[in-house]
């Protein structure tokens, strides 16, 4: 299974409430639409030494579904809606391996 672990910084003009309430309500709503998402997970950072204040998890069954994804004119407003309410984005893709 192919999954997309992505960072998310809040814009410095968001409060950390702001930031969750958007993102668990509006952009996940938004993200659940996705085609061929498998599951989602969004981590909520409470460390606010961290720098992020958000991780998500995406899982989908191949490179070439996340791909497609956000290609399609879904996944843009997904990418569109995450890049217009935070600082920084970064994602980071991984095959996930359980080993427990």
């Amino acid at each position: 299974m192919f999954k997309a672990i992505i960072l998310l910084t809040r814009r410095p003009d968001t409060s950390p409430e702001e930031f969750r309430a958007w993102w668990l309500g509006e952009h996940a709503e938004l993200a659940k639409g996705l085609p061929g998402l498998r599951r989602a997970v969004f981590n909520v950072v409470g460390d606010d030494e961290a720098g992020v204040d958000g991780v998500s998890e995406i899982w989908f069954d191949s490179r070439e579904a996340f791909d497609a994804a956000y290609a399609s004119d879904h996944g843009k407003r997904v990418a569109a809606d995450t890049l217009a309410h935070v600082a920084r984005r970064e994602r980071l893709l991984v095959d996930e391996r359980p080993v427990a």
